[in-house]
């Protein structure tokens, strides 16, 4: 490459300055500073009104004693200043409570904070969702920097530190997100310990114009100029257990602090405080709205596995990602951006499903609408005796419920004075009229509604007028999810300074309520979307005795016109916990014996049913449909916690706002609505592929029949795709190397997880794995590529296009019999196990219901595993991804064509307690039998790529009810699809999801990447990715010794040029075989015309990259030096220019 002078670089830096000239700096000065937080300095439960030392679920958290800390705790927060002298500190709004400002920034903006460390140990700030470098990364790991980056990763007490971070192009919120996206910064020394201590905060990076400064005030005291208001909320569960400051606190605020015991169950769980913003039980301050004037909610969790949460506003609705909700699904690191637009005035709640939390107020006066249609329901609550399994048989197996050993056994066995499968509880039942003397006969079709209520159907525009009648013994209500409704008709109780008669309707008492739906599905929305609508005089107790069903709201007309679904069917998908039922008592009295003890453990276990619709292994009825019917299922989810439900449809997929899956996950009350059109006649379960509630009984039959001649040509699956797979047992070291452990945890290889010792296995067990072979003699094993060893213990990555048929010849080389079942193929021998020593052809096809829906990627990842014993098959280690594609994706050596890399990640947490190969572990490793697994701790290696690669992520998620994975990468943000792209940097994982994210790795150096979830953390659950700089990024110009101006000679890869495009909404292979030609050249054309153009003697292409200059500009100042030099060169040419005109018009 030549260069005849440079004067090009000058005009080079001319637009790199003027580009970045149009960001501007957004300087913070920010301090750290210890602080005692009261989480309710009312003293009172704002919720229920009373006092919290004297609040039967407050004075558990709050009241303070010998050996209870109360509600004031020392903690460690983020303070804001005007400069660097941290003099005055800038007040921030109440409701934001703990949390640090609110740092705002649009794109090409630079975020600078400068840092003061004026607490008593080390911390430090890490943003998600910007650019940064490793000065600025802010997070302590084993990354392979000098000393010199590490200044960032701990800022010492009375330490300082500058961070910068950019909001580029490539980190913007999509054209299909919200204007500001909603991310988090946090001190990551110890992550989780940091974040409980208290240091945490909101970072919303905007689209351009979006953000104004207010004016007279400060530099960084912006607001909206799309929106009335912003609304920043943390939901978290604190675990003042692990803060830096528990012995502290407990010296400061226990009576007696030497009889403390930090380990006794009680003192811990008095230390784990539900909040919202650092506050509880409605003690968060002022919220207050306007009425229809549009309102972001910024909303994000933060925590571990307890850490779930279904935010509901009562009364309103919001838009989350374009789609309609008033129910928002938060865990540990996830972020939420949904607009309001508030419709109704009042005081209303605003809570968790889980935990209230709050009241928020509203304000202002309504206007009037025209009449609209008004439908009549007539509903009475009704105790009835339920019995879960009615055939009383495991219908999947055909075996007895009470078989010994069985874990049907536990729900239904009737030893130790367990109640079996029979109990009194509650039903909303449909009456003809307001006289409730005939009751609404359910049809054929609504048959499987169970113990929900009826369904109640509305259009956008109408009035649901419900006429209740409390036939129970007790006060009960009905509260809507999705619908507006004045105060009087809100049917849940709380202090909202209003009589509310229709939160409580007493026995024998009637009580109208009239709700309307104002706003409907969206745009993006299908037809109709499904809520759920329950008692909520105690919401906890009313629904675990059975008061919920589901509402149908549809757009205007929807309900007039003749549908195209043939079949609709309702599902709710909860744990019902019959020890919280209002019955307990009268079951005990009914069912039970001098043995059955509520506070037993057993006792309890045995009465938390595993229910879909109230019915439990495969006696849910009236799941029938005919191959080709086009299926609407409505999935809803209630409970606790433990209610993380991936419901699987086996046999068939569905669509999902443009997607594929074969697995949905549903969390207490929420729900979704996805449209199925069988092709396979035959029996098939609808399940939850959460292993303990899978085990429990949560799995029904679905029947799919042949009722007529085909509609269409069957599929010809011509191209066979073979894979000679085997089961192979051997030994499995979770953690081979500790030195990436004893680093990150700052540990000794005496305390380091996974030491072997007395009651201790270590980190190798034996396990089961699946293993690729050249062929069917299964002499030759083959070996794995480099770019295919990050699988480690996964089977190979099976792929395949539309339209192939897949031939898995299985050896079992194994000691018992296994497996390979496969999700979202099409497959006439689902279940069929090898016995030891047997060779097994399983066939599936990929017809296009298989394959990537409209609004997915090309490819799209499932898994496949043995499923002869499900849970134990899987946690002793046989799975494997599974990768469906569109025709022409894959090349010849079946590697994708449109993307540079894939890795294909697997988060799972194998208790090795459900092994198989428990016994042989204990035997061959320990003496004891008292043991545990868990996690890996950087150990997963060769997850490397180069910078401009374009790079798939196939995420993973399988397990149980703890498995909740965030999957945070630092250092990059990525793209994932649902009906639009949207941009995040963490993606929530639950049993049975998988889901492809794809980014373009522009950030040099080795980065972390991890769950988010505290526990996770700390148990291991973390590796790195490294971006090798790419070769051709060799420095060529450094400015000045005092700037940090640096011209480099950047080679663009050409995937990253059109790695854009989307070749698939053009129909037809041929069509998008000419245009991944075409395209390329078109765009290498343009890139050459464009360079050429400006830089002709400073480009070249090798027929693969486009080299060309670039500048780096990193600070303020170094504008000054560009101006300077550009004037005087300016200046002199102006001067050359006179002197040569001067000298022609003389001579």
């Amino acid at each position: 490459m030549r260069s005849r002078g440079g004067t090009w670089i000058w005009i080079l830096a001319v637009g790199a300055g003027l580009r970045l000239v149009e960001g501007l700096n957004r300087t913070y000065c920010i301090g750290v500073r210890e602080v005692v937080w009261d989480y309710a300095p009312s003293g009172t439960n704002l919720v229920s009104g009373r006092p919290v030392t004297t609040d039967e679920h407050a004075s558990v958290f709050l009241s303070q004693g010998p050996h209870r800390i109360g509600r004031r705790y020392k903690k460690v927060v983020y303070l804001q200043y005007t400069d660097e002298s941290y003099t005055k500190e800038i007040a921030k709004p109440s409701w934001l409570g703990f949390l640090g400002p609110v740092l705002k920034a649009e794109v090409g903006d630079s975020i600078i904070i400068h840092l003061k460390n004026f607490a008593s140990r080390p911390y430090s700030l890490h943003p998600h969702g910007v650019f940064y470098d490793k000065l600025s990364e802010g997070a302590f790991y084993p990354d392979k920097t000098s000393e010199r980056l590490k200044l960032d990763d701990a800022v010492p007490p009375g330490g300082t530190h500058t961070y910068t971070w950019t909001v580029k192009p490539e980190y913007a919120p999509t054209k299909g997100d919200a204007n500001c996206l909603t991310w988090i910064y946090h001190s990551h020394g110890d992550a989780p310990r940091d974040i409980y201590s208290g240091l945490i905060g909101a970072l919303l990076t905007c689209k351009k114009g979006t953000l104004q400064q207010v004016p007279g005030s400060y530099s960084t005291d912006l607001r909206r100029t799309d929106v009335d208001k912003d609304f920043i909320l943390m939901f978290s569960v604190i675990d003042e257990n692990q803060s830096w400051y528990q012995e502290e606190n407990i010296q400061s605020y226990c009576t007696d602090p030497a009889g403390v015991d930090p380990n006794d169950p009680d003192f811990k769980e008095s230390n784990k405080m539900h909040v919202i913003n650092g506050y509880m039980f409605g003690n968060l301050p002022g919220i207050e709205l306007c009425l229809n004037r549009t309102v972001a909610w910024h909303l994000f969790g933060m925590g571990s596995e307890v850490d779930v949460h279904s935010v509901h506003f009562h009364g309103q609705t919001l838009l989350d990602r374009g789609h309609r909700v008033d129910v928002l699904s938060l865990f540990a690191a996830s972020f939420i951006t949904a607009n309001m637009v508030p419709m109704n005035t009042g005081t209303w709640l605003l809570a968790c499903q889980v935990n209230d939390h709050l009241i928020g107020k509203m304000r202002n006066v309504s206007g009037s609408a025209a009449p609209p249609q008004v439908r009549q329901y007539f509903i009475a609550a009704e105790k009835v005796l339920w019995n879960y399994t009615p055939s009383g048989l495991d219908v999947s197996n055909n075996v007895s419920l009470t078989k010994n050993g069985s874990q049907s056994e536990l729900y239904f066995g009737k030893s130790g004075g367990r109640l079996g499968g029979k109990y009194w509880k509650v039903q909303y039942v449909a009456y003809t009229d307001d006289t409730f003397t005939q009751k609404k006969k359910r049809t054929g079709a609504e048959v499987h509604l169970g113990i929900l209520g009826p369904v109640m159907k509305m259009e956008v525009g109408d009035i649901l007028q419900v006429s209740f009648l409390n036939k129970a013994n007790r006060n009960y209500s009905i509260q809507a999810h999705g619908l507006q409704y004045k105060k009087q008709y809100e049917g849940a109780t709380y202090q909202d300074g209003e009589k509310n008669t229709g939160s409580q309707v007493p026995p024998g008492e009637k009580f109208v309520y009239r709700w309307q739906v104002t706003d409907g599905p969206s745009v993006n929305d299908p037809p109709c979307l499904s809520y759920l609508y329950y008692s909520s005089s105690e919401a906890e107790k009313d629904t675990n005795s059975g008061l919920f069903g589901p509402l149908l709201v549809c757009r205007r007309g929807t309900l007039n016109t003749e549908m195209e679904t043939e079949r609709e069917f309702f599902l709710l998908f909860s744990v019902l916990d019959e020890n919280l039922s209002w019955y307990l008592n009268d079951n005990i009295k009914t069912y039970g014996n001098k043995e059955s003890d509520v506070n037993n453990e057993d006792f309890q276990m045995s009465n938390k049913m595993h229910a879909v619709n109230g019915f439990m292994y495969g006696n849910l009825p009236g799941l029938d449909m005919c191959k080709g019917d086009r299926v609407v299922w409505h999935l809803l989810g209630l409970g606790t916690e433990v209610d993380i439900h991936g419901i699987y449809f086996e046999g068939n997929t569905f669509q999902l706002e443009g997607l594929t899956r074969d697995t949905l996950t549903v969390f207490p009350h929420t729900m979704a609505t996805v449209t199925m059109q069988p092709d396979s006649a035959g029996v098939f379960e609808v399940n939850c592929r959460v292993f303990d509630h899978y085990s429990s009984g949560m799995r029904h039959q679905y029947s799919v029949r042949k009722c007529e001649a085909e509609r269409k040509p069957q599929t010809s699956f011509a191209k066979v795709v073979q894979y000679f797979i085997s089961a192979e047992e051997l030994e499995w070291d979770f953690s081979p190397s500790r030195a990436w452990e004893l680093e990150k945890h700052n540990t000794t290889a005496e305390n380091r997880w996974g030491l072997l010792s007395e009651n201790r296995i270590g980190s190798k067990y034996k396990k089961v794995v699946y293993r690729e072979y050249t062929d069917a003699t299964f002499s030759t094993r083959k070996a794995r590529p480099s770019v295919e060893k990050h699988l480690e213990i996964m089977g190979p990555i099976i792929r395949a296009e539309v339209g192939e048929k897949i031939l898995v010849t299985f050896k079992n080389q194994a000691s018992r019999p296994y497996s390979v079942h496969a999700h979202s193929v099409q497959t006439n021998n689902m279940h069929k196990a090898a016995q030891p020593g047997e060779i097994m052809l399983y066939e599936w096809n990929v017809p296009e219901r298989s394959g990537p829906g409209d609004s997915d990627p090309n490819c799209i990842p499932f898994t496949y595993y043995s499923d002869v014993e499900l849970e134990k098959d899987i946690i002793s280690g046989l799975v494997g991804p599974l990768v469906i594609c569109r025709k022409g994706v894959l090349n010849i050596a079946r590697r994708r064509n449109d993307v540079d890399r894939e890795f294909a990640l697997l988060f799972l947490i194998f208790d090795e307690n459900k092994s198989w190969y428990l016994k042989d572990n204990v035997r061959n490793y320990l003496n004891n039998s008292n043991c545990f697994s868990r996690y890996v701790y950087g150990n997963l290696q060769s997850l490397v790529m180069m910078e401009g690669e374009t790079v798939v992520w196939y995420l993973l998620g399988l397990g149980n009810e703890i498995d909740i994975h965030t999957v945070h990468f630092h250092g990059e943000t990525f793209i994932y699809k649902m009906k639009q792209a949207h941009r995040a940097d963490v993606y929530e994982l639950f049993p049975g999801t998988f889901q492809a994210v794809e980014m373009v790795v522009r950030n040099p150096g080795t980065w972390l990447m991890h769950c988010h979830l505290a526990d996770h953390i700390h148990a291991g659950m973390e590796t790195t990715y490294t971006i090798k700089r790419n070769s051709a990024n060799v420095c060529f110009l450094k400015l000045s010794k005092n700037t940090n101006i640096n011209i480099h000679f950047i080679k663009i890869n050409r995937s990253a040029l059109i790695s854009n495009w989307n070749y698939n909404n053009v129909k037809g292979l041929k069509e998008r075989k000419i245009l991944r030609k075409v395209v390329p050249f078109l765009s290498y054309l343009s890139h050459c015309l464009s360079l050429l153009l400006f830089f002709p003697d400073e480009f070249f292409s090798d027929g693969k990259n486009f080299v060309i200059a670039t500048l780096d500009i990193y600070t303020h100042t170094a504008y000054i030096y560009i101006y300077i030099y550009i004037c005087v060169c300016v200046c002199v040419c102006v001067c050359v220019c006179v002197c040569v005109c001067v000298y022609v018009c003389i001579y």
